[in-house]
């Protein structure tokens, strides 16, 4: 109080000016300006308002189970008797998922998923995914040590980044990334001061790798900074699209030339649906090229529960394994995720049970099969309609969805529709979004917001509605791209 009874003005500690500057660097596109408005109208749709729609359509985000995909049951079931043990008595449970739940809280302190775990995950569970990892790689030894739990793919990508950026000025540590990418790489390189180093994709060729382009990134950004990682996404996020063996290889050869730490994004693994397209992993090819390779090329991957057949995204469970890493760097990797105490142990939990599923014979087995095989169909399904439908309207072309849960296509505007955007201040396909979730109440996330090479419009959408949702949102957007078309031709 001052003297005179009235509260003396001090400024805040905490402004717009004196706040950490590399975060108001952070950009999130998925969840940008376009969702905050979807909220926005989805609030004025409650209270009353007349739209030319009655609901807003999210189709800009990977979130499986808010789209209407249902949960496996046995996974369901081996949680519910993790949080509430008391019903292992209940005869409604079969046998294995009470085993495996039985299993599981053997790991835990106290036996409750409610304690901390060790900082690199529970160890029964770090065992089973190297044991899923080896069958997956058709027998390439994997070391439990190597593994690490994390809060979904991206804690364990963020804390690769951490370990990886340092220096300053044209030392400061540059991290290549796919261009179109997925935001979460160049908002964690904004936050964390470091230099992104864009390589583009081959839109022409069904968005794949290049490595004459690759060369051409590094080239250009050794003037002004040290790469020292690469980033591929595979499945591709936002792109679909799956990447050859033989690409792999490629990519493999050139980081170990360049002496380049690999970061491989996995977390779509199973979301494979073209003809001819396999998933690699990353480490099996690495393994397979030879000791050359396999002993000196550093990599660390990543999954998830959030995709695939699960989309369990709520749950934040996921793992990375590191190669190859230096043992003082290991050791410093450790003491980093100690301080964030340990991942959600629910989480761990459903990981564990991604990669020990039910095995034949056991009394869950032929319903888990159903459903995922069901998952799967039905987004293969959806994956071929949204291409099909998307190339039947001038002006939008889309390659095919080979993977993942996303289709990119690009999109043809008018002039007069880059000139009006460019005069807002705002990037042409923004506008083009923006305008579509007005008029239609389909939410998108523009092009812009994943990069892009300059001069071409895209946007992300989806494959996860229902496939008769899906069907009205893809005949509204057809609708609305040719009355968009003609308004500013």
């Amino acid at each position: 109080m001052s003297e005179n009874g009235v509260t003396s003005r001090r400024s805040k500690v905490l402004t717009i000016d004196t706040m950490n500057a590399t975060v108001k660097k952070v950009e999130y596109a998925v969840r940008g300006p376009i969702v905050q408005r979807a909220v926005q109208i989805e609030k004025e749709l409650n209270e009353g308002a007349k739209k030319p729609f009655t609901e807003v359509i999210k189709a800009n985000i990977g979130d499986a189970h808010a789209m209407g995909q249902q949960p496996i049951t046995f996974f369901r079931q081996v949680l519910a008797l993790c949080s509430y043990p008391e019903l292992m008595n209940e005869n409604s449970f079969p046998e294995d998922a009470k085993s495996r739940a039985h299993r599981i809280l053997q790991g835990c302190g106290g036996k409750s998923i409610g304690a901390y775990s060790a900082s690199q995950g529970i160890e029964c569970i770090r065992q089973d995914v190297a044991h899923y990892i080896e069958r997956r790689d058709g027998g390439v030894p994997c070391d439990p040590d190597n593994i690490y739990l994390t809060t979904g793919a991206s804690d364990g990508i963020v804390t690769m980044l951490k370990l990886l950026v340092s220096g300053e000025g044209q030392s400061r540590t540059g991290i290549m990334i796919s261009i179109p990418q997925y935001p979460l790489y160049s908002a964690a390189l904004a936050e964390l001061g470091a230099v992104q180093v864009n390589y583009y994709l081959n839109e022409e060729k069904c968005w794949s790798m290049d490595i004459s382009e690759l060369q051409r990134s590094l080239e250009a950004a050794r003037q002004h900074c040290n790469p020292r990682a690469l980033c591929v996404i595979n499945p591709g996020n936002p792109t679909g699209q799956v990447q050859s063996r033989e690409c792999i290889e490629e990519v493999i050869k050139f980081a170990a030339k360049e002496n380049l730490f690999l970061m491989a994004d996995e977390v779509y693994q199973d979301n494979v649906y073209a003809d001819g397209c396999e998933f690699h992993s990353f480490k099996k090819v690495l393994f397979e090229m030879g000791p050359e390779y396999s002993g000196t090329v550093e990599l660390a991957s990543f999954h998830s529960t959030s995709k695939c057949y699960m989309g369990e995204c709520g749950f934040r469970g996921g793992y990375m394994e590191v190669i190859n890493m230096d043992q003082e760097v290991k050791a410093q990797l450790t003491k980093l995720v100690s301080v964030r105490l340990c991942p959600p142990v629910p989480g761990q939990a459903l990981m564990d049970l991604v990669v020990n599923p039910p095995q034949p014979g056991e009394p869950s087995y032929n319903t888990f099969m159903k459903e995922r095989t069901a998952t799967l169909s039905n987004l293969a399904e959806k994956a071929k309609l949204t291409e099909q439908i998307l190339n039947t309207v001038p002006g939008i072309m889309c390659n095919p969805v080979q993977g993942a849960m996303y289709s990119f296509p690009q999109i043809t505007l008018p002039e007069r529709a880059i000139k009006e955007a460019k005069e807002k201040g705002q990037a042409p396909d923004m506008l083009y979004c923006m305008k579509l979730l007005e008029e239609t109440g389909i939410c998108l996330v523009p092009g812009s917001g994943f990069g892009q090479r300059d001069g071409t419009y895209h946007f992300r959408m989806t494959i996860l509605p229902p496939t008769e949702k899906l069907k009205i949102l893809l005949s509204k957007l057809k609708e609305f791209h040719q009355k968009f078309t003609q308004q500013y031709s």
